[in-house]
C-alpha cells in the first residue's frame, strides 16, 4: 500500500474532525499507520474547518499533510482555498450540493450531492460527513468498508447507529458508481 494523505475540509459544524478522526481510527483497526491532525477557525460554527489524515503501512516520519492525495471539500470556501493544492493525478470529492463549476486540471474531481442526499435519503443534514468519508473510502479503497463501519459504530452518539450505517451504505454506493 502506498501512504495516503487526505485533507477534509468544509466549515465548523459540517462534522469533518470528526469523519477524519473516523478515518484514522478505521485505519488503526486495520493494524495501520495513522497520523490526524485537525484544524477550525475561531467561530465554532460557519469558519474554516479542516482534518488530515496520513495513512502508510510503513512508520510516518513527517505528521503533516504536505499535498493531499485526496480533497474533500464540502463548501465552495473550502474549494477555493485547497482545491490547488493536490496532487498530480489525485481526487477531488466536492459537495455538489454547494459547489458548482469546480474544476482542477491536475486531478480527478468528482462530484457528489452529499449533503442532498443526506436531507433527502435520510432527513438529517448531519450524516452528511458519513456519507462523505464512506465515499472517499469506497473511491480509494484505503481502509474496508468493515473497519469504516465499526470505527463510525465506535464514535457516533448511542441511539444514531441506524441512519449513520444507512449514510455509509449512501456514501459507498454512490463511490461504486463512480469507480
Amino acid at each position: 500500500m502506498k501512504r495516503w494523505e487526505f485533507r477534509l475540509s468544509g466549515t465548523g459544524g459540517q462534522g469533518l474532525i470528526t469523519a477524519g478522526i473516523i478515518l484514522a481510527e478505521a485505519a488503526v483497526i486495520e493494524g495501520k499507520e495513522v497520523v490526524q491532525s485537525q484544524s477550525y477557525g475561531p467561530e465554532a460554527r460557519g469558519g474554516a474547518s479542516k482534518a488530515e489524515v496520513i495513512i502508510d503501512t510503513k512508520k510516518i516520519n513527517y505528521p503533516k499533510v504536505v499535498i493531499p492525495d485526496v480533497l474533500l471539500a464540502m463548501s465552495p470556501e473550502a474549494a477555493q482555498k485547497y482545491g490547488s493544492e493536490i496532487k498530480e493525478g489525485g481526487t477531488i470529492i466536492v459537495d455538489s450540493s454547494f459547489i458548482e463549476n469546480f474544476v482542477n486540471e491536475k486531478a480527478k474531481v468528482i462530484k457528489i450531492p452529499i449533503t442532498k442526499l443526506a436531507k433527502e435519503e435520510i432527513g438529517k443534514t448531519f450524516v452528511a460527513n458519513i456519507i462523505a468519508v464512506s465515499a472517499l473510502v469506497g473511491l480509494t479503497k484505503v481502509v474496508s468498508f468493515e473497519a469504516l463501519k465499526e470505527a463510525v459504530l465506535n464514535r457516533i452518539p448511542k441511539g444514531t447507529e441506524e441512519i449513520n450505517i444507512k449514510a455509509l451504505e449512501i456514501g459507498w454506493r454512490w463511490a461504486q458508481e463512480k469507480v
